[in-house]
């Protein structure tokens, strides 16, 4: 697995697009749909300083419709629920006038099973934020894309990609997640469970998911943790540059698992029930293992009992049937398996 800062350069170059695309686009739904409509009453805040504007929207998606959503600045909470509708409210703030919240429009795009929501700025005006809820059809296909905020998916069955470059990414109950990607942020996951393809990334922040079930997952940051919980994976490929990994949970048989740290720990917690093939690099640390090992050329099949440490080095052992096969490496770093 290889991992690179073209990752940074391609998402910014994507979002950035989306966002300038969208102010450069003509308004073909918002003015055409009779069911978007702005709340009337802005109303001054506790400072002079603070106006708000609402929006609202509400239109009929099917329930294996798509929703898209863009936003410049502000958070994005999207969440599952019954029905056939897409229900939108947005909540429009800055620190000015009237005018300055005029210079912000939320515009709808709503074809036959799609609907589309870009923020467009008439004038870049940094003081402007706009803040999303939204609930969509439980089955309905997600994509949301944040240039400074954060995003929230909860129990969303249909495919989920969410990307923010400055922001976090948050989902739970969504068990078709295929893309969770944040440049200065953490992405955390929770209680999702298919047989797809996963990828979570960031550049500055944490990578965390628990209770995931996926036919592949990749999880990548440069200056962060990735920490991966009750995880069941056919294959698994981590690389943190600038942190330690830690994964618990059951190998498959025949699964392959890759995990990488150049400046931190990488601690495993795993059953007995899977045997597994293993190769371990470290510069500057040293391997551990709870699970005893049979090491090549050793010749000894039942392997050493109880726990083992080696001084930093390459090696390579087998565990039971070694079924699955496991690859650890860290330059300055510590290799930790244990029993969980």
């Amino acid at each position: 697995m290889r991992f690179s800062l073209s990752l940074v350069a391609s998402v910014l170059v994507a979002l950035t697009t989306a966002a300038s695309a969208g102010g450069q686009q003509p308004d073909r739904g918002f003015a055409s749909s009779a069911r978007a409509r702005a709340l009337p009453g802005a109303y001054q805040g506790r400072r002079d300083a603070d106006r708000t504007d609402r929006f609202a929207y509400k239109g009929k998606i099917g329930r294996d419709g798509r929703f898209s959503l863009a936003n410049i600045d502000g958070s994005i909470v999207v969440t599952g629920g019954s029905g056939d509708e897409v229900s939108i409210e947005a909540v429009k703030q800055a620190r000015g006038n009237q005018q300055d919240l005029n210079a912000v429009d939320i515009n709808v795009d709503a074809r036959a099973g799609h609907v589309d929501v870009q923020t467009r700025y008439r004038s870049r005006n940094e003081r402007i934020a706009v803040s999303y809820t939204v609930t969509v059809p439980t089955s309905t296909s997600v994509e949301l894309k944040s240039i400074s905020g954060d995003i929230r998916v909860t129990d969303v069955q249909g495919s989920v990609r969410a990307e923010s470059i400055s922001g976090s990414v948050t989902t739970s109950g969504t068990p078709r997640l295929e893309l969770a990607r944040s440049i200065s942020g953490d992405v955390n996951l929770a209680g999702s469970g298919d047989e797809g393809v996963l990828t979570a990334s960031s550049v500055s922040g944490s990578v965390r998911a628990r209770g995931f079930k996926a036919r592949s997952l990749e999880a990548n940051t440069v200056s962060g943790d990735i920490v991966l919980t009750d995880l069941v994976c056919d294959r698994v490929g981590v690389q943190s540059i600038s942190g330690n990994v830690e994964f618990s949970g059951s190998l498959n048989r025949n699964g392959r698992y890759d995990f990488n740290s150049h400046s931190g720990d990488v601690r495993l917690g795993l059953t007995d029930s899977t045997g597994f093939e293993f190769t371990a690099n470290t510069f500057s640390g040293s391997v551990r293992s709870d699970l005893p090992l049979t090491f090549d050329g050793t010749g000894d099949r039942g392997g050493r009992r109880g726990r083992q440490s080696f001084g930093g080095r390459a090696m390579r052992a087998t565990f039971g049937d070694g079924s699955a096969v496991l690859g650890i490496r860290t330059f300055s770093g510590n290799i930790v398996i244990s029993r969980r």
